[in-house]
């Protein structure tokens, strides 16, 4: 091991994190919310972290900030054996572009899964369409960033394809850590009650909307949701999750996914499994959320 004070804590952060599921008896995580991107969006989305911007609104220091290479070999250093691509346009024009570099990475990065994305624009449900031909296995709506009304005409074939396809969709709809017009279980609500079979995965437990989206998921059973960031301390400050609401969580045990937000975190990965563990929901519930789930969704063998 180096002796440089960084590998130090490399080293035994990835030996923490194995810990914790090797504990449970699991393979491994399973993490479906972690964003890489083409290098020049990933350095304007860290500049706008740095600068604390309207959609953050408060000091946000990112963790890993890493070449790819480097963060690629941390989450397989930390036993995460499916991981995600996590990107998305905020303009028209963008998301096909996107969608290009994501199928590129997936092709050379295997334990990926194949992501994608889209936008409220002409040819949305073509470029969609074509993702999915190709492989794509989860795409991501980002509702807070992109500005858009899940509502919008020109996304009707988009969700109903995803719905018919059973293709997860994680999606940022609730309204932390800033609202946008159309965050909150509102917007999406309606658009699960038009593909009542449409696979959405809720980013974030829907924070800040916790009540509301735990709703929305013993309504609709198809819609999952993860755990990015949720519980953390960080998280806790300002958008604290109501406990007595942990046994409707406990409940949903079967539907709750693993996701970090790496490498976007204000701490470490092991944070994140430690603010689960703490909950006290007990080891069946971790190991279904932080493999299990997934691993059946996506049906890794």
């Amino acid at each position: 091991m180096s002796s440089e004070p960084g590998a130090r804590v490399s080293s035994e952060e990835a030996a923490a994190v194995r810990e914790f599921w090797q504990s449970l008896g699991l393979p491994g995580l399973v993490d479906v919310h972690t964003h890489f991107m083409p290098k020049n969006v990933l350095d304007k989305v860290w500049a706008y972290f740095d600068a604390a911007g309207p959609l953050v609104n408060r000091p946000w220091p990112i963790t890993y900030r890493e070449a790819e290479e480097q963060r690629l070999q941390r989450l397989r250093d930390f036993g995460v054996r499916a991981f995600t691509s996590m990107l998305y346009p905020h303009k028209p024009g963008m998301a096909n572009w996107l969608n290009a570099w994501a199928a590129d990475f997936a092709a050379r990065t295997p334990d990926c899964l194949h992501t994608a994305t889209f936008f409220p624009e002409p040819g949305a449900a073509g470029y969609v369409a074509r993702a999915v031909e190709e492989g794509a296995r989860v795409f991501k709506a980002h509702l807070q960033v992109g500005g858009y009304d899940p509502t919008d005409a020109r996304l009707d074939e988009v969700w109903g394809l995803l719905a018919d396809t059973g293709t997860p969709v994680v999606t940022h709809c609730g309204s932390g850590p800033v609202p946008g017009k159309f965050t909150g279980p509102g917007p999406i609500g309606a658009v699960l009650d038009r593909h009542p079979g449409l696979v959405l995965v809720v980013a974030h437990l829907g924070m800040s909307e916790y009540r509301d989206f735990l709703d929305l998921a013993e309504r609709h059973p198809a819609v999952r949701l993860d755990t990015t960031m949720a519980f953390t301390d960080f998280a806790e400050a300002d958008d604290p999750f109501p406990r007595d609401e942990l046994p409707r969580l406990r409940g949903l045990r079967e539907r709750v996914l693993l996701g970090s937000d790496f490498p976007n975190i204000p701490y470490r990965y092991v944070h994140q499994l430690e603010a689960l563990a703490g909950l006290g929901l007990g080891e069946e519930w971790l190991r279904a959320v932080c493999h299990d789930n997934a691993a059946a969704l996506f049906q890794l063998s």
